[in-house]
């Protein structure tokens, strides 16, 4: 609900406005330049350094995107400008892997470093982005003077993206079951995760919370806003495209020049770039005491990537030449393994509503250990960890199961749109 009682914060001046996007465009370009130019010069310099200028490139756009899709926000209504919305903002996210999944369909190497990359971003976001938001609310509401809070209190809205998690992960159990990941399992993805944009669309609009650059978009005049969103969607969907496929070659190329594990090099450093963005702007908002709002944010994400990232592999590889089925290896299925039960244990914890400390610390803690273990029997031992805690977690939670699993159904989520709210947030902080 919206807090119409409290005074509006004063909104950015005209000049203070242009001084933060012309900052930001020119740091933004600053990176993406050098790009550009290798592209049209057909430059092709050292693995290691050509990886760092695309690598660049690509987080430079998904800033730039990630600014677009927020401030756009004020003008989207209606489902299907709802769903284009989702699916132009996880571009970076997924640029990168269905590239691997679509080379895996004529060249069958590259389907570890498909599934490296889609374990690692998904690792990586519950593992380490869920943790920090949580961690850092809780430290700014007890230097506010809040007391000895221990947790974020998570609204009636989350409940329904977590059914979506929860049906979502425990049917890509098929996937190691089964070691490949169907066209069919695919197709059943990518439908759930097209009932969730309509979930979406359907939902309770809420006034957008702006910050930074994409605050100073929104206060931009009507037209000039609308076309400087869609200017940066053109900008960063074409550096994007242009950058997805050295960024990847270079990835997996400077991996054997520097003598490291390319699949570990795919699995965790493409997923950073790509996330950067979204891990930045939820760090931020849980710093200004906005917690519950940046959780909900990185759960939102979590949903897109368990379903449409995950779903989108299969076509990609049938598109690129391959089969209805993208066969997996011992080591990736043990990957996939990890990274459901991972899953499963984040939704278990969080099924009464309230991310606690310490849900927090153990998600942060087993997602660490992992980087030391290099043998099947260490991830299948992190692997049963992640269960046991998942199964204490829906025990202790049992109560909120049957309401979680129809929460997808008959549930109502919440959706951003018009123009932004410029109150101060409730801080969402449970002691």
């Amino acid at each position: 609900m919206l807090d119409t009682e409290r005074p509006p914060l004063a909104v950015p001046t005209t000049s203070r406005t242009r001084r933060t996007l012309g900052r930001s465009a020119l740091i933004t370009a600053a990176f993406i330049a050098p790009a550009l130019v290798l592209q049209i010069a057909g430059l092709h310099p050292d693995p290691v350094a050509a990886l760092l200028i695309f690598g660049a490139a690509v987080v430079a756009a998904s800033f730039l995107l990630a600014w677009a899709a927020e401030a756009a926000q004020i003008d989207v209504s209606g489902g299907l400008a709802i769903a284009v919305l989702a699916l132009i903002a996880v571009l970076p996210e997924y640029a990168v892997d269905l590239y691997y999944a679509f080379v895996s369909g004529h060249d069958p190497v590259y389907t570890q470093y498909a599934a490296a990359n889609m374990t690692g971003s998904n690792r990586l976001l519950m593992g380490l982005g869920w943790p920090v938001v949580v961690l850092v609310s809780v430290l700014v509401a007890r230097r506010s003077g809040s007391g000895k809070a221990t947790g974020l209190a998570l609204g009636p809205a989350n409940r329904v993206e977590l059914g979506f998690l929860l049906i979502a992960g425990a049917a890509a159990f098929v996937v190691p079951v089964s070691g490949q990941i169907h066209f069919a399992t695919g197709l059943a993805l990518l439908a759930w995760f097209g009932f969730y944009l309509y979930k979406i669309s359907q939902g309770d609009v809420e006034e957008p919370d702006l910050i930074g650059t994409a605050a100073a978009i929104g206060a931009l005049p009507d037209r000039s806003r609308r076309v400087t969103v869609v200017g940066l969607f053109l900008v960063s969907c074409a550096v994007i495209v242009l950058c997805a496929k050295p960024f990847a070659d270079n990835l997996v190329a400077a991996g054997t020049e520097l003598g490291v594990d390319r699949f570990l090099l795919v699995q965790w450093l493409a997923p950073l770039a790509s996330e950067a963005p979204e891990f930045i702007v939820a760090t931020i908002f849980a710093a200004r005491g906005k917690g519950t709002a940046a959780i909900a944010t990185l759960i939102s994400s979590k949903v897109n990537q368990w379903t449409l990232l995950i779903g989108s592999l299969p076509v990609a590889h049938l598109l690129g030449g391959g089969s209805f089925t993208l066969a997996l290896d011992p080591r990736q299925v043990e990957e996939v393994l990890l990274t459901a039960t991972q899953t499963l244990m984040g939704v278990a914890l969080l099924l009464g509503l309230r991310f606690s400390r310490g849900a927090a610390w153990a998600l942060l803690a087993l997602f660490i250990v992992q980087f030391p273990i290099a043998t099947t029997h260490g991830r299948l031992l992190l692997c049963g960890a992640y269960a046991a805690v998942a199964v204490v977690g829906l025990a202790v939670h049992r109560h909120h199961l049957i309401a979680t699993l129809k929460a997808p159904f008959f549930g109502t989520t919440i959706r951003h749109s018009g123009h932004p709210h410029h109150a101060e947030a409730d801080q969402g902080v449970a002691s």
